[in-house]
């Protein structure tokens, strides 16, 4: 019951989001959102690219989908903090429709969702706040904060709260290579929680597993990648720091997921100039998430990292990069001609 007790506490005292005649204080090409406004329907508002979408402090219960003609938005909060504007909702893969055509599906369980090319999200915080404990009855547990699948995609200070799939990191298309930037976010989950194949650079960013109320370690994984096999970039994580809730090695670094429905993906992940706390196994680090599709054969790296969860006892089970490969695993390299500005 934490997350929702996180967030309870934040709406304390606020008004039910619902809609709006107009959006107070909208200016040139601004629109503002403030408590018992829809965040929806200012994006619904936009009218063509280089808008900006201004959330003012509060929560806003309610699901959130840019579509790829609102080119070039940047929704961001009124403040520096992100704690201050909180969008989230409750929906699980495995949550019935209610038109009962089926269930929302992992995609289609995430509360923010956007296949804009150029969105920048900053200082705000992304949420579902879905339990399994409050569920037991659906099996399918995943439940997505934020789902990205347009190129040039920017988040920069946003907190990304959930538990199993946090972040679905994706393309518009299996060949497609859209890029996306995340810098000085927070992400938090317990299973897969960032994760996809997207081109997705991590930069000063801080990654927390979750205590998780069962027996069986691991408890989870921070990093499933399904990168493309014609993709020379996964995810790439730097100069950030990975912590824990739960006890010390009681989850993995990562495992491949070769999805499906695109069984030639060659899942590459990245780690490197980063902090590994003790929450994460450093002996076994990664695992496989089927056994046909063992991690040892994916494009899996480390370089430079420090930590307890980043010692070296077995060497096989930690893959290390040269230096000449590390420099082929920057942002430079991943983003190429792109340059996101903080």
């Amino acid at each position: 019951m934490r997350r929702r007790t996180l967030l309870a506490g934040m709406t304390a005292g606020l008004l039910a989001v619902g809609p709006t005649d107009a959006f107070a204080g909208v200016g040139r090409r601004v629109l503002h959102v403030r408590p018992g406004d829809s965040v929806q329907a200012a994006v619904d508002a936009v009218d063509g690219p280089g808008w900006t979408i201004v959330v003012h402090p509060g929560t806003y219960r309610e699901v959130v989908n840019v579509p790829a003609d609102k080119a070039e938005l940047t929704i961001r909060g009124a403040s520096c903090d992100p704690r201050d504007a909180v969008i989230v909702f409750d929906h699980a893969n495995g949550t019935p429709k209610p038109d009962g055509s089926g269930t929302y599906g992992t995609a289609g369980s995430a509360t923010f969702t956007s296949a804009a090319p150029g969105l920048v999200v900053r200082d705000l915080t992304l949420a579902n706040d879905w339990l399994r404990a409050d569920h037991p009855e659906i099996t399918g547990t995943q439940a997505v904060a934020a789902y990205t699948y347009g190129d040039r995609t920017h988040f920069e200070n946003v907190r990304l709260l959930a538990h199993q799939d946090t972040l679905f990191v994706e393309t518009t298309a299996l060949t497609s290579f859209d890029r996306q930037y995340f810098h000085h976010c927070h992400i938090e989950g317990d299973v897969d929680f960032v994760f996809g194949r997207a081109t997705a650079v991590f930069e000063d960013c801080h990654f927390h597993t979750l205590q998780r109320d069962v027996a069986f370690t691991p408890k989870g994984m921070v990093f499933a990648p399904s990168t493309a096999r014609a993709n020379p970039h996964g995810i790439l994580a730097l100069r950030s720091r990975i912590t824990s809730g739960a006890e010390d090695a009681a989850y993995k670094l990562a495992r491949p997921w070769v999805p499906s429905y695109e069984t030639t993906a060659w899942p590459s992940l990245v780690v490197r100039d980063t902090r590994i706390g003790p929450g994460i196994d450093p002996v076994t680090p990664y695992t496989n998430m089927r056994e046909q599709y063992p991690w040892q054969t994916m494009r899996f790296g480390e370089y430079r990292n420090s930590g307890p969860g980043a010692v070296i006892t077995v060497p096989e089970n930690r893959p290390q990069l040269t230096d000449e490969e590390a420099v082929l695993h920057t942002k430079a390299a991943y983003l190429g001609d792109w340059r996101p500005r903080a």
